[in-house]
């Protein structure tokens, strides 16, 4: 900033100006902001010149919209800022003003807004808080012209150049709008397929990967959830499946994903009973005999065999309850044909998870031992 003060660069006459007045800045309040810094007023000692005056072309308006050159302005504010805290508010009141307002402005002028205030959070400048950005954009009017897209499309670009997607999402949390992303976007267009479209389109697969995963994680609480009652209400098989699959064609699951929740949700449903394992293999083994056809229907592959194998050996190890119920739990799967002998045998040859793995082949080697005589004999 300095250097631009001396040199007399870009937007240093705004700089030039405002440090000659900063000794008697306490008298300006929203003007300072609205008419000398953004707008291009002049000022005059103790205020500001008539609007009919010649205005600067070194205010935010009136610079290029490129982020160099909207920078210099970004520091001397948050330097008026140090020096005059009490001016905080007025910038944060003129600001959402602004923004309720952007049908007002060209859209070169939004843009420079909208590069303004991305670098305004790249520099941790006092007096915007995210609230104050996003939450005034949320007009039914500037939504629905798509101002408010346009806006914070720009915003996103420029926010991204230096910062990172994290960075970003902290900033949507603060100000409330983390899960409501679908409401910068005009109504008829509130859909996560016109949302992939237009920020893929604009060059932002990152935050379109996030918010389908986000996407995915709210559908697949809802499934589980769904599950989880009709589990508990003891509904009939036929029912649970039906769930299942009408879930699964609306979210477009993977089959892996809906094996693993399948087991998640079923082993939640039982009641442990602390530290006593005969009563506890007992529920759970009832758990997998009552329920095995639900499992049987989604685990139709070799591949989704062995990812349920997976899925128990895991849960068996970090669960300390389960750790002797594993051979018991894959015995009874194979016994409901669940589990075919040929995935039992892949795991326990060529098996790839790590944990507990020692200890569960090694309980498991009397039954895998029985399936290879069987299979010898065949």
């Amino acid at each position: 900033m300095t250097a631009n003060i001396v040199s007399g660069n870009t937007c240093g006459g705004l700089h030039r100006q405002a440090l000659l007045f900063l000794s008697w800045v306490t008298s300006f309040s929203i003007s300072l902001w609205e008419v000398v810094v953004f707008t291009g007023g002049r000022t005059q000692p103790g205020t500001t010149k008539p609007d009919e005056g010649d205005r600067h072309p070194y205010s935010i308006i009136e610079c290029e919209p490129k982020r160099d050159v909207i920078l210099p302005s970004v520091v001397y504010i948050q330097k008026i800022l140090r020096r005059k805290p009490f001016l905080i508010k007025n910038l944060e009141n003129v600001m959402r003003r602004f923004l309720q307002s952007l049908e007002l402005f060209e859209e070169n002028e939004r843009k420079k807004l909208a590069i303004f205030t991305a670098l305004a959070f790249s520099q941790k400048l006092s007096g915007l808080p995210p609230e104050t950005v996003f939450q005034p954009l949320l007009k039914d009017n500037l939504v629905g012209k798509g101002l408010v897209l346009s806006f914070i499309t720009d915003f996103f670009k420029e926010y991204l150049i230096d910062n990172s997607l994290d960075d970003l999402i902290s900033i949507l949390k603060r100000g409330k709008m983390e899960e409501n992303l679908l409401e910068f976007f005009p109504p008829a267009k509130r859909t996560p397929e016109a949302f992939s479209e237009h920020f893929t389109k604009e060059g932002l697969l990152p935050l379109v990967e996030y918010n389908d995963k986000k996407i995915f994680e709210v559908k697949l609480k809802e499934m589980k959830s769904a599950l989880t009652s009709q589990i508990a209400e003891e509904a009939d098989i036929s029912e649970v499946i039906e769930t299942v699959k009408q879930h699964v064609k609306d979210a477009k699951f993977p089959d892996i994903e809906v094996v693993r929740i399948l087991w998640d949700v079923l082993m939640d449903a039982v009641q442990w009973s602390g530290k006593n394992q005969q009563q506890n293999a007992n529920s759970a083994l009832r758990q997998v005999k009552t329920w095995a056809k639900l499992l049987n229907t989604f685990c139709t592959s070799g591949k989704l065999e062995l990812e349920l194998i997976y899925k128990i050996q895991v849960q068996c190890y970090e669960d300390t309850k389960l750790m002797k119920l594993f051979p018991e739990i894959v015995k009874s799967l194979y016994d409901e044909d669940v589990l075919a002998e040929d995935t039992i045998l892949h795991w326990c040859r060529k098996g790839t998870n790590p944990k507990g793995r020692q200890t569960f082949v090694k309980a498991l080697e009397p039954f895998v031992k029985w399936l290879e005589e069987a299979e010898e004999e065949e």
